[in-house]
């Protein structure tokens, strides 16, 4: 699959950040956005890469349509990796009622 379509593999074990916060603001939340879409820009420059590469984007879309069915019950499967499964049942937890 790599070779046939490098754009469709995504290799994992590589470092993550995840944001979890009680309250945002609108405009706090505007510049956490700002923010990182600057930095994958500034990133993407240096590396001599496409940060706008639209395969990746639909490859990410299809991933986070999996794990939206896993956070909402769609599907019981667990995640393809322990820090997503990890993640999804802390929100999991915390918002059943």
């Amino acid at each position: 699959m790599q070779k046939l379509a490098p754009h469709k593999v995504i290799p994992g074990n590589r470092p993550s950040n995840t944001l979890v916060v009680e309250r945002i603001s609108p405009r706090r939340l505007g510049a956490l956005v700002a923010m990182y879409e600057h930095k994958v820009f500034v990133q993407s420059v240096i590396w001599g890469t496409n940060a706008f590469d639209q395969w990746g984007v639909e490859l990410g879309k299809e991933m986070g349509k999996a794990v939206y069915q896993r956070l909402t019950g769609g599907t019981e499967e667990p995640a393809d990796d322990a820090s997503t499964q990890g993640l999804i049942n802390y929100f999991r937890g915390r918002h059943r009622g």
